[in-house]
């Protein structure tokens, strides 16, 4: 616990992660934690953030372009291939293995949640993988879990590609927009759990509120 604790630490200080790779670094953790379920700890909000930051406050040498706007640009398509791609590997992960996922003895899912699961993909597919980019640890599981549902492909890569398009774009923007600003680079663990709260509450807020007029309806 101690090390993961130790590695989330230093995946959301920007000056360890530019020692480390840099924004290649980045690209390898956004696309482990959205295609592969051992991915679901990372965090990818603090990251993109962190990236905007880097990106804005970086010397030219460092990047491909002499400006900052097309550097932000030129990452924020690749950060953007990488979680689409990284849903793809999640989607034919739980289509490839079906058959394991809904054996009966299965620690991961029991039949009458991926009953219940394949009812929701259905009729709220779409939005369940473009909302689950906004939701840690949710949006690991959910291409996986539209993979075992054998939800349309075609219908997902839509909003695999609207929603990373979204939640890159944003999250991202605000980094470089706010990077430079000295009151976010002394309280930027604060601003992280903020953001992460910021991102997260509103889709929480309307999934609860939709599932209380379900009832009460």
């Amino acid at each position: 616990m101690e090390v993961l604790l130790e590695a989330l630490e230093h995946l959301t200080n920007p000056n360890w992660i530019m020692n480390s790779g840099g924004l290649y670094l980045v690209l390898v953790i956004l696309f482990i934690e959205t295609g592969l379920f051992f991915g679901f700890f990372l965090p990818g909000d603090p990251l993109l953030f962190i990236s905007g930051m880097i990106i804005a406050g970086a010397n030219e040498a460092a990047f491909p372009f002499n400006t900052g706007i097309l550097n932000l640009f030129f990452w924020g398509f690749l950060f953007c291939l990488s979680t689409i791609i990284g849903n793809m590997v999640g989607y034919w992960t739980g289509y490839k293995f079906t058959r394991f996922f809904k054996n009966r003895k299965s620690r991961f899912l029991k039949p009458k949640h991926l009953y219940a699961a394949e009812k929701f993909y259905e009729s709220k597919g779409g939005g369940a993988v473009l909302i689950a980019r906004f939701l840690p640890v949710v949006r690991t599981f959910v291409p996986i879990v539209g993979g075992i549902v054998k939800m349309n492909f075609k219908y997902f890569m839509i909003f695999n590609i609207l929603g990373a398009l979204l939640w890159v774009g944003l999250i991202t923007t605000l980094g470089y927009v706010l990077g430079e600003n000295p009151w976010v680079e002394r309280n930027l663990e604060f601003v992280i759990i903020g953001l992460v709260v910021l991102v997260s509450a509103p889709v929480l807020f309307k999934m609860t509120l939709g599932r209380a007029k379900q009832y009460t309806g």
